[in-house]
């Protein structure tokens, strides 16, 4: 059962992401698509837990709602140590991205922000995920195949790396696609 809240909101989706259009479209059948380039920089001393919340904050103030327009923009980042890991720049960084996540286990967070012309909530999903070891040839032939350059981490998990690479997941796996499904339908239904 899709979310109904067309009749109460014109929702607009402020995100480029493929991925996020096709999960958005598993809760509501009516929605719009509307980008603003921000430049998602974030303070050096937040706390890693807080960048992905601080940028779907950020890519939110870009715009102003209307009386019955809902505005949702996420943020998603990987977290392995204590290194944050973007969208990788060039094969190089994926290939170096790939080989600091094989055989170990990260933390994917992603913050999204609900912006009305009253409200403003964030909220923010976190998951661990533990990568098989991966072998050079295994990043090479993934990174050529999959061209993972708009992605955090440098890997989709609806992809080779979800379906092979991925030794356990402990959390929400649509949260690690780039929008957590089960909290942005409860926070849509008490708007």
């Amino acid at each position: 059962m899709k979310q109904s809240i067309s009749n109460k909101y014109e929702v607009i989706l402020a995100s480029k992401s493929p991925r996020r259009h096709e999960l958005l479209k598993k809760l509501i059948t009516d929605f719009k698509i509307n980008v603003i380039d921000v430049e998602e920089k974030h303070p050096c001393e937040l706390e890693k837990e807080k960048i992905a919340e601080y940028l779907a904050e950020l890519k939110a103030a870009a715009y102003l709602p209307k009386h019955n327009q809902l505005f949702i923009t996420a943020d998603t980042i990987v977290c392995i140590e204590n290194e944050v890991l973007g969208k990788p720049k060039d094969i190089n960084d994926a290939k170096e991205m790939l080989k600091k996540l094989s055989g170990k286990t990260h933390l994917v967070i992603t913050a999204v922000t609900l912006k009305t012309s009253t409200k403003l909530i964030t909220f923010s999903d976190k998951t661990e995920v533990t990568f098989y070891h991966l072998s050079d040839q295994e990043i090479t032939n993934y990174i050529e195949e999959c061209k993972p350059f708009d992605k955090a981490g440098s890997y989709g998990i609806q992809e080779w790396m979800g379906y092979f690479g991925i030794k356990k997941m402990n959390g929400d796996y649509f949260n690690v696609m780039g929008l957590p499904l089960h909290r942005l339908y409860r926070a849509i239904k008490e708007l």
